[in-house]
């Protein structure tokens, strides 16, 4: 539910929102590349992903970038509000509600980094010359993050939520890990978009007995465990691709948005859509993952025996490259790699979108010259890694890429161009 704000609630709300400064400020300033949408991406995504599992810092991204684009919107004009409708005063500064509007919400929703935040807030708004202006557009960011604040009210993102382990047997995901399996809450958050996390709920994968399980078992058995027939350039693009996926695609959609030369409204609008939808794709995906409960490669092919596929045979030694404690179908980073390459495509009208990415893994930075090379490098990282079967990757590839579409056509998009999903690795 959208809600408007007029100004003068806005400058009551800069009072109770407010946080005192915690001093002075060692953060860097916005490169001359970067319009204070893209800098102030940046800065959330260092305070999201510390600590946090890539999925669950999805919905946090998406209050972040959500809001900035709302107090852009009301300053900019030519945009439809997300959350919340706000009335900006004349000549109101669109850098300093900008920069509001991500404070705000990063010291609500993410406090054990709000020391951090503060200090790059205090840099940033001193940049801003003092005056009627930088006031007002406090004001407007104030509004549109205590809005989106408000819709997000009881998302049950903090709930704890106990793992339950279903009974065990062929098929059924047990941890592979002796942590709890990575979040559990996810699939229970309130969606941004639509009402139930099931909405969009794949079909069940496929049958233990198929010669295409027996096929993608016996592919992960040679190519995905720590011992195997792997080529040193395919370990390091799986290891390229196990660094924190948010922040990992956080850096190469700014890089988007840079090289494209977007404007901050543009940039608003850009980012706004690509983390709501991914947002509600992930919550979509991790309801899924619990509601399945598939098993991992590693018990699939430790315990072979007992699956009934006459084509498989068991490696009780056998262990991944990579370790996922989380239910196996649909695939968290397939999932996250739909979202956003469909959201580009959607937003540019084309698949011919190049994206860099860089890891703090290993690695130099890669580039690819479309979308589906996207999609195809993800697959064949999280085969290669032992984290996924084939047929997983693939699926996941096709079906929730629609969660992006339905967003922007409802939301972020005017016009938005639909070619269909996007799914590489040949299919």
């Amino acid at each position: 539910m959208r809600v408007r704000i007029g100004f003068a609630v806005t400058l009551a709300l800069v009072v109770v929102l407010a946080l005192g400064s915690t001093g002075t400020s060692a953060a860097p300033a916005a490169a001359p590349s970067e319009n204070a949408v893209v800098y102030w991406s940046g800065i959330a995504e260092v305070a999201i992903a510390a600590g946090r599992p890539p999925a669950s810092s999805t919905p946090l991204a998406a209050m972040v970038h959500g809001a900035m684009y709302d107090a852009v919107a009301a300053i900019e004009g030519g945009l439809e509000p997300f959350a919340t409708g706000v009335t900006a005063p004349p000549e109101a500064s669109a850098d300093a509600a900008v920069a509001q509007a991500a404070r705000d919400v990063l010291v609500a929703r993410v406090s054990g980094q709000a020391t951090t935040v503060q200090t790059a807030y205090d840099t940033f708004m001193a940049s801003i010359p003092a005056g009627a202006a930088k006031d007002g557009g406090k004001a407007v960011g104030t509004a549109a993050a205590a809005g989106m604040l408000a819709m997000r009210t009881g998302d049950h993102f903090d709930d704890v939520v106990p793992y339950v382990q279903p009974t065990p047997g062929p098929g059924v995901f047990e941890p592979i890990a002796a942590t709890t399996p990575v979040d559990v809450k996810l699939g229970k958050v309130r969606p941004f978009t639509f009402d139930s996390q099931s909405k969009y709920r794949p079909d069940a994968p496929y049958q233990l007995t198929s010669r295409r399980y027996a096929h993608d078992v016996d592919e992960l058995k040679n190519i995905g465990g720590v011992v195997s027939a792997r080529t040193p350039f395919q370990t390091e693009h799986a290891r390229f691709f196990s660094d924190q996926a948010y922040a990992q695609y956080s850096r190469a959609v700014r890089g988007v948005a840079v090289s494209h030369g977007l404007d901050l409204r543009e940039s608003a609008r850009l980012l706004g859509y690509l983390w709501v939808a991914a947002a509600d794709t992930m919550i979509s995906c991790w309801e899924a993952k619990y509601h399945y409960y598939f098993w991992r490669p590693t018990h699939a092919i430790q315990r072979a025996d007992t699956d009934g596929n006459p084509a498989t045979s068991p490696d009780p030694a056998w262990q991944p490259l990579l370790v996922g404690n989380h239910p196996e179908y649909p695939s968290g980073h397939a999932c996250l790699t739909a979202a956003v390459t469909q959201s580009l495509k959607s937003y540019f009208g084309t698949k011919r979108v190049q994206m860099t990415f860089t890891s703090n893994v290993v690695g130099a930075p890669k580039t690819y010259a479309n979308l589906d090379e996207v999609v195809e490098a993800i697959e064949n990282a999280r085969v290669w890694g032992g984290l996924h079967y084939r047929t997983t990757m693939t699926e996941t590839a096709k079906h929730f890429p629609r969660i992006a579409r339905d967003v922007g056509r409802h939301y972020f998009l005017s016009d938005p161009k639909d070619e269909g999903p996007i799914v590489g690795g040949g299919d």
